[in-house]
């Protein structure tokens, strides 16, 4: 948390400061203003939609049930009518500005968090171990929004817990900050995807959690190398590698895609990269969005220099991008073909997941529509 801005506040008629701590790079709140418990939900919904952030001073808990309450003020319907989106690619665009303006509004609720990640307030959790597992080791007090420290609490409990991948009979640990393998459709296509002949080297790019390289290493590929350029990640990724006792066959590597020419060709190479080419609106949010499709392309161009000649490249990629009207079908051939590859095959599996049931999503039909394909792609 070093070089972070600071925030002041009045309190006491003395004038405070502290240090602005924000994960997603969030601007520290201009306007701020002490409240507690007797604040009411629509008198502390309108001084966050102006701006003025609310530094809590009362019960915890009443501060969890207050920004339920601006949430549910948030997502109330409007009394005129909005109109429809003339299409899907606006309806993304409109649903990605909402979330962008909810979570900028649920952000100004704050807490003072002093050195060894205490909270001093009533019927606070102890939250120094999920602090310790985002942050690192508390050196200074700070203010946080509470949205942030719950949001931290939840990963520390992923964390713990852990996602159970049935493809490997086991259990994968996400760190914060770490996307969460809880997409396990994607994961069985690399489960049965045919091996290249020979497979005895693999590279897993953006490695994330290591899922993928665990997968590849529990079929029995010999070599994997897992490169990741997030140092969460890289961290996260070897955690599970030495618990799933895989470090004999896995080596994590920091990398910008492919790793150095001192680890040679590999007979297969997966990249399972952010699936939507949009621009981030935060750090958190660049294991879901890859502004101008740049990993994906550098993932393609870069196939022919690392792949042995008789090497796959396998790329998992779902087709909401597709069917929200951000990418084509026939852009995604031409990066391949300009590449100078080939499809060999490609393994098709639609969505599972819980959004695909939610009819009130405004993304619903795109999402209905979802399908992960596992591209088998070789030299031309």
């Amino acid at each position: 948390m070093n070089n972070t801005p600071t925030i002041s506040w009045q309190e006491a008629g003395k004038t405070k400061t502290s240090i602005w701590h924000s994960e997603n790079e969030t601007p520290a709140p201009k306007k701020v203003q002490i409240a507690d418990d007797t604040i009411k939900a629509d008198a502390a919904y309108k001084l966050c939609c102006e701006g003025t952030a609310l530094l809590w001073r009362g019960d915890f808990q009443n501060a969890k049930q207050l920004m339920q309450a601006i949430s549910r003020r948030i997502d109330r319907p409007g009394k005129k009518p909005k109109k429809a989106p003339a299409n899907m690619t606006e309806a993304f665009h409109l649903h990605r500005q909402a979330q962008s303006q909810k979570a900028r509004i649920l952000g100004m609720l704050l807490l003072e968090v002093s050195v060894g990640y205490h909270i001093n307030l009533r019927r606070a959790p102890d939250i120094k171990a999920a602090c310790e597992h985002a942050y690192g080791k508390s050196t200074q007090s700070f203010i946080v929004s509470l949205r942030e420290i719950l949001g931290l609490i939840g990963a520390y409990e992923w964390s713990k817990n852990g996602v159970e991948i049935s493809v490997i009979n086991n259990k994968i640990h996400p760190s914060y900050g770490v996307f969460s393998p809880i997409r396990g459709e994607y994961l069985t296509l690399v489960d049965t995807a045919p091996l290249p002949t020979p497979c005895t080297t693999a590279f897993d790019i953006g490695t994330g959690t290591g899922v993928l390289a665990a997968i590849l290493a529990n079929r029995g590929v010999k070599t994997v190398i897992a490169t990741d350029n997030s140092q969460r990640a890289l961290d996260c990724a070897q955690k599970n590698i030495n618990q799933l006792v895989m470090k004999n066959a896995v080596t994590v590597l920091n990398a910008n895609l492919f790793p150095d020419d001192s680890y040679g060709k590999a007979d297969l190479i997966v990249c399972n990269p952010p699936w939507l080419p949009a621009r981030p609106s935060s750090v958190l949010e660049s294991a879901i969005y890859d502004e101008n499709s740049q990993m994906l392309k550098g993932f393609l161009t870069g196939l022919q220099a690392h792949l042995n000649d008789t090497g796959e490249g396998w790329l998992i990629l779902s087709d909401f991008a597709e069917h929200l009207g951000l990418r084509t079908r026939d852009e995604l051939l031409a990066w391949i073909s300009a590449a100078d590859l080939k499809v060999i095959d490609k393994m098709d599996t639609k969505a599972s997941h819980n959004k695909t049931l939610d009819a009130s999503d405004p993304l619903h039909a795109a999402r209905k529509a979802e399908v992960t394909s596992l591209w088998r792609l070789g030299r031309k």
